[in-house]
């Protein structure tokens, strides 16, 4: 008998305190949740008491006015909840400790949501900028304005919501702005942009070197014989070569030499300074100076290995030849 006394006592001291805790039906004296008395209220009966004196406070839809025109936004769609449920557990968890009942307010934001909804509000009032660009011409280069566009401030608007809703005014209204929104690329900007461009006039047989798109220098060229001609279109220069090695395009017309790669030397074409534009096309020295002003090449432009040497170190990887 009195060793199953022990053994019942040290059982009962084995039982963790809190487990001895029962959760009360109702909340005792004095019980506040969010600054809301909810003393003598069960589980169900302190929740409704909390959402009738908080909702009409931090759950009122939020006015958002831009210029004239207003829209009213709920703050679940800002991304905010009420925690009712937690709060209203550990006020009961309080109680069932024997502890005073004094629950804060609990509640938050989703940022993703939040700025779901501000994108969302932004929409009807943005007009994209358009940037400044240019038009290459054989002869010039039109540079064409770019456009201002609009928005909202989402950043500030954005803010002025995280404030209306961590603290609710009376008005309950959030003002944004529309603002001017600048192109990224100016006109002031282009010529640093485009800081080179070449075109190639095969009528008239000439190549306009134009540096920060002004017309600096112009150059006598041969172009592609007929059922050789140089193709027409824009390029880039996608490599630069001194005293280049000719690679023999697999060509009818290459006869004999089609495929092989010819060093530089007596036997190359390829004379001093290359300019590659991409498919076996190029602009290049020529030993055969009389071909200048004529259709004499396999698709190349050619040019006078004085006018090649002087053009080769102005001109850029990159840069935008226009064929025409």
């Amino acid at each position: 008998m009195r060793r199953t006394l022990i053994l019942a006592v040290a059982m009962a001291l084995a039982v963790p305190a809190g487990a001895l805790a029962a959760t009360p039906a109702t909340l005792p004296a004095g019980s506040t949740i969010a600054h809301v008395d909810v003393s003598g209220l069960d589980q169900a009966g302190a929740k409704a008491k909390l959402q009738a004196a908080l909702a009409p406070v931090w759950e009122r839809p939020v006015t958002v006015q831009v210029g004239a025109q207003n829209q009213q936004v709920t703050s679940a769609d800002l991304g905010q909840t009420v925690d009712y449920d937690g709060m209203v557990a550990d006020a009961f968890k309080a109680a069932a400790h024997h502890q005073a009942v004094r629950v804060r307010l609990s509640r938050s934001i989703a940022g993703d949501k939040l700025s779901k909804e501000v994108a969302a509000l932004a929409k009807p009032f943005y007009k994209a900028p358009r940037d400044a660009k240019v038009r290459f011409g054989v002869t010039k280069v039109v540079r064409i304005h770019g456009r201002f566009g609009r928005g909202l401030d989402t950043h500030h608007l954005r803010q002025a919501l995280i404030d209306e809703l961590r603290k609710p005014t009376a008005a309950r209204l959030v003002s944004a702005s529309v603002d001017r929104i600048a192109p990224k690329v100016t006109v002031k900007k282009l010529a640093r942009i485009y800081s080179t461009y070449i075109s190639v006039d095969r009528a008239s047989f000439r190549l306009r070197l134009f540096k920060r798109l002004r017309l600096v220098k112009t150059y006598p060229i041969a172009v592609g014989m007929a059922g050789l001609d140089t193709p027409q279109g824009l390029r880039h220069v996608l490599d630069k070569q001194v005293n280049p090695t000719w690679h023999v395009p697999n060509s009818p017309w290459a006869g004999s030499l089609a495929g092989q790669t010819i060093p530089p030397g007596p036997n190359d074409p390829l004379k001093a300074r290359l300019l590659d534009l991409g498919d076996g096309i190029g602009i290049h020295g020529t030993a055969e100076d009389w071909s200048i002003g004529t259709r004499a090449s396999h698709g190349c432009i050619r040019m006078h290995v004085s006018d090649v040497i002087d053009l080769y170190p102005r001109v850029p990887v990159g840069t935008p030849v226009l064929i025409h």
